[in-house]
C-alpha cells in the first residue's frame, strides 16, 4: 500500500477525533475527524456510520498496516460561489428592477 493509493475501506469504529477503517486483513486505518471536510465537522456520524464502505485517499501508512485516510482529498465540493464573487454584484443589479417591477404586480392592491 502506497501513500496516495485510492483504497476501499469498511468503517469499523467511530470514535470523536476520527472513524477506524478495516481496508483489508492486513491494513487498519483512520480517518481523523480533519480528513472529513474542510469545512467544521460537530459530528463525524454526519458523514459516515459503522458499515459505511468507502473510496479513501491514502495518506501515510506507518508500521507497515496502519494507514492515514483521507475522505474529504477524493470527495472535494466544487465551490460555485467563487463565479458568483468574481462578478460581484452585477448579476443582482440587472435583475433587482425585474423583481421589483414583479413584486408591485403581484401585490397591486389598487
Amino acid at each position: 500500500m502506497k501513500e496516495g493509493a485510492v483504497v476501499k475501506g469498511e468503517i469499523t469504529a467511530i470514535k470523536p477525533y476520527g472513524a477506524f477503517v478495516k481496508i483489508d486483513d492486513k491494513h487498519t486505518g483512520l480517518i481523523h475527524i480533519s480528513e472529513f471536510s474542510d469545512r467544521y465537522v460537530r459530528d463525524i456520524k454526519d458523514y459516515v456510520h459503522v458499515g459505511d464502505v468507502l473510496d479513501l485517499k491514502v495518506l501515510s501508512v506507518q508500521d507497515e498496516n496502519k494507514v492515514s485516510l483521507s475522505f474529504k482529498r477524493l470527495h472535494k465540493r466544487k465551490k460555485r460561489y467563487r463565479i458568483q464573487l468574481k462578478q460581484g454584484f452585477e448579476p443582482l443589479k440587472a435583475k433587482l428592477s425585474q423583481w421589483i417591477e414583479a413584486y408591485y404586480e403581484e401585490n397591486d392592491t389598487e
